[in-house]
């Protein structure tokens, strides 16, 4: 491939650029096209800066056939620098101008060597010393060659080689060149397509055996000046060339410390009686002593701790002065064996992190919720307790992703998965109950399907009567229908249900009328709700529905495919508001009427709560005290009197269901307020407690319910978490109503505005369940004698501790 090679040394010195010949002439007997742009002096230390208001002009080197490294030889001359370019075209010769080493990435890529066709890789490098850590990354020439040719839509690479002694052996120098050309070969061939990577650092420690040592993806070391030292030393006069400047530096990196200077080696001349400021000089003189302490105490896994313990680090990085492909971190980058001779090298895998370390999968699929939930994990664990993975690209929207080939085939490593329930590795979290945790349980339907929802209730007030769900939950008539012509015989059992509509058909106009509910089982957003009062208006309910649907004997009914949510169901359409492939589970319940209506925003108009409930292990349930109050999009009006412009067939008016239906994402006229915090109405404080008791008092119920009497249908696992979205409506008399329970529930409709509340529910659900998990956080485990009401915060408030002897 063609190169271009720049740096932030210069050209070949045994003082100041001692490692950049032999690497080229490595690459040179690996077979690439070589074009070399170097600045014509050392320029270290100087970033990505450019010269403005500078003319940049060039020199040309041809370079000798050998060079001796070593500091004898500084005086001699090896290579030749001309002002002119050669008129032969087969002589070497590199370019040298007096920039950047970031100038000079652009001026090679733009500027010279089209003749040899385009640029595959831009290689700044290599160092002459060490480029791990921020510290010195944030400063280095050799990064800033880099990142501009990064920014230049350009494959990049920065070389650094980290030295232990200037006694500059040729073997030791020739073994790193041979060892970094192939790290390079090996990076440029598995470059990530997915735009992911921009550039890589690369650090090579200068020792004997180099190239039977491990290459490690690493991430950077996050260091810091010392707190109580100048980079800076005063002085008194002028101060010697930037040479010796630049030699006098590197002694002291290698040393580790730089001398510190004496009070009468400051040459302070203040002159107090006539300036506001002593008159002073200042020389860059930086002292290591911290930054090298940082690298000695910290964890295993980043790029100092490798280049210390003598392995090659490479560190993906953006052209943003940030980690990328994080999933890498701690992987071996293995090298073909067969690249050279008489060397046997490990091909295992492994993985230095610290030891509460974790990887976390975040890809909830959902642009609201997905930054709430990477600035909770940064609020609650500092950056070098997890590593982030990457969705990998060949992941199938609706198909689960491999953890095993995520985190290298290392079974040891411990993982949360943040992602849709259809991405989940059920087989993985089964298989490492004490290793992975992920945010969904696998089985719920006791909950989160209507129908089953009904039998768990009834099972559980059939065995306690004076269950607090028997007066805050309507009871179901749940039937199935494939049909509209044999709905008389879905209806044979529904006792209840058969009896009030015919009261109804039979009543006189001045006398009540009871209202009925339909809903569609499985499905979710408030499609295929309706309100009848008769069985002819039932029926006409299916008779409408059956029209619309398209011919198929398909069945999406997915009862056999585990917990797949509705709102994924695909293929049947959309139609009367209804997807076709809900079509068979029905529940009816009675109307709730009438409902407790507020003034204010939402004067007269109907709404329900939404309650978030945590759930943990198995199985310790949480209430989130920061409710929503969801409105209708309409003024409320009994269902009697609601009417509609428009007519069906027959003259017959049809409710407005605007007026009824509290889900944000079915209305059309959605004004300001339609979501506002539960606490904020304008109700009473004690009526607002009051409901808040009543909601927690059901949803321990009703879980403790599913888990005692479902257990083929709601089975809580240890290693696992779910956030769900139960929704209860309050009537006239303060009586709090459950309505369902949804899973992964839609918080977009919580709006911009209370984007807060939501995040503040994502932070407490990642501590207790990642603290008492994977240790680390401010969460507990789920045992213990805590008692109700009890949680991490007043926020999150228990509710329910279920001991289910598992």
């Amino acid at each position: 491939m063609h190169i271009l090679v720049t740096n932030d040394d210069g050209p070949p010195s045994p003082t100041s650029s001692p490692y950049i010949h032999s690497f080229i002439r490595e690459l040179h007997k690996r077979g690439h096209t070589v074009s070399v742009c170097l600045p014509h002096t050392q320029r270290s230390w100087i970033g990505k800066a450019h010269m403005i208001g500078q003319t940049v002009k060039p020199l040309y080197y041809r370079p000798s056939a050998t060079f001796d490294p070593s500091p004898s030889a500084a005086l001699r001359a090896q290579g030749n620098t001309y002002t002119r370019p050669s008129k032969n075209n087969q002589e070497e010769e590199w370019i040298l101008v007096d920039g950047t080493p970031a100038s000079c990435a652009q001026i090679g890529l733009h500027h010279f060597f089209q003749e040899k066709g385009p640029v595959d890789l831009v290689v700044s490098g290599p160092n002459y010393g060490r480029n791990t850590t921020a510290v010195f990354a944030l400063s280095s020439g050799t990064l800033g060659g880099a990142l501009e040719a990064a920014i230049c839509r350009r494959k990049s690479i920065a070389l650094s080689y980290a030295f232990f002694s200037r006694n500059h052996d040729p073997t030791i120098i020739d073994g790193a060149a041979r060892h970094s050309v192939r790290v390079i070969e090996k990076l440029y061939a598995q470059w990530p397509t997915d735009k992911s990577i921009d550039l890589y650092s690369v650090n090579v420690p200068l020792i004997e055996g180099v190239e039977e040592r491990k290459t490690l993806f690493t991430d950077m070391l996050q260091n810091y000046w010392g707190g109580n030292g100048s980079c800076f030393e005063e002085v008194e006069g002028s101060v010697g060339d930037e040479d010796e400047e630049e030699e006098r530096i590197r002694e002291s990196q290698e040393a580790g410390t730089s001398k510190d200077p004496g009070p009468e080696e400051n040459g302070v001349v203040v002159e107090e009686s006539r300036t506001r400021y002593p008159h002073r000089h200042f020389k860059w003189a930086p002292k290591f002593t911290d930054v090298h302490r940082s690298v000695e105490e910290s964890p295993p896994g980043n790029d100092g701790w490798a280049v210390k313990e003598g392995f090659t680090s490479v560190t993906p990085m953006k052209a943003n002065f940030w980690n990328a492909a994080t999933h890498l971190h701690g992987g071996e980058l293995k090298l073909n064996t067969s690249d050279f001779k008489g060397t046997q090298m490990s091909m295992s895998t492994l993985i230095y992190r610290p030891k509460q370390h974790f990887y976390a999968l975040i890809a909830y699929e959902d642009p609201y919720v997905q930054p709430l939930i990477l600035s909770a994990l940064q609020k609650i664990f500092p950056p070098e307790a997890y590593t982030l993975l990457s969705m990998p690209g060949s992941a199938v929207s609706g198909e689960p992703v491999s953890l095993s080939k995520l985190v290298l085939g290392n079974s040891n490593s411990r993982i949360l998965q943040i992602t849709p329930y259809e991405a989940i590795d059920w087989e993985y979290v089964a298989s490492h109950p004490e290793t992975c945790l992920v945010n969904s349980y696998m089985l719920r339907k006791a909950l989160i399907r209507k129908h089953y929802l009904s039998a768990t209730v009834e099972q559980w007030i059939a065995k306690r009567p004076d269950s607090v769900l028997k007066t805050h939950v309507k009871r179901s008539e749940a039937f199935e229908l494939d049909y509209a012509e044999f709905l008389d015989d879905a209806l044979v059992e529904a006792f209840d249900l058969r009896a009030s509509l015919e009261r109804n058909a039979e009543a006189q106009p001045t006398q009540k009328t009871e209202w009925w509910i339909l809903k569609p089982s499985m499905s979710d957003r408030g499609q295929g709700i309706r309100l009848f009062s008769t069985m002819e208006e039932l029926q006409d309910i299916f008779d409408q529905w059956e029209e619309d649907l398209p011919d198929s004997e398909d069945e999406s009914e997915d009862d056999d495919n585990g917990e797949r949510e509705a709102d994924d169901a695909a293929g049947g359409g959309n139609t009367a508001g209804i997807t076709t492939s809900h079509l068979r589970h029905f529940v009816a319940q009675p109307y709730i009427h009438p409902p407790l209506l507020v003034s204010g925003p939402g004067s007269n108009r109907k709404f329900h709560i939404r309650t978030y409930v945590a759930c943990f292990g198995n199985l310790d349930v949480y209430v989130y005290k920061q409710m929503l109050a969801l409105f209708a999009g309409k003024p409320y009006v009994a269902p009697t009197t609601t009417a509609d412009s428009s007519a069906r067939d027959g003259g017959d008016q049809q409710i407005d269901l605007e007026a009824h239906l509290t889900n944000t994402c079915l209305q059309r006229s959605v004004s300001d307020g339609t979501v506002q915090r539960f606490w904020d109405l304008p109700l009473d404080e004690d009526k607002k407690h009051d409901v808040f008791t009543q909601i927690c008092a059901v949803t321990g119920e009703v879980f403790e319910a599913a888990a005692r009497t479902m257990l083929m249908h709601f089975r809580p696992l240890p290693n696992a978490f779910e956030i769900f979205g139960l929704d209860f409506l309050v009537d006239t008399a303060g009586t709090a109503w459950l309505l369902e329970v949804n899973a992964f529930p839609d918080f977009k409709q919580t709006g911009d505005e209370l984007t807060p509340l939501v995040a503040g529910l994502w932070e407490e659900v990642l501590r207790r369940a990642t603290g008492g998990f994977f240790g680390g956080g401010e969460g507990e485990d789920g045992e213990g004698d805590r008692r109700q009401g009890e949680g991490d915060s007043d926020q999150l408030v228990l509710v329910r501790h279920v001991d289910l002897g598992r």
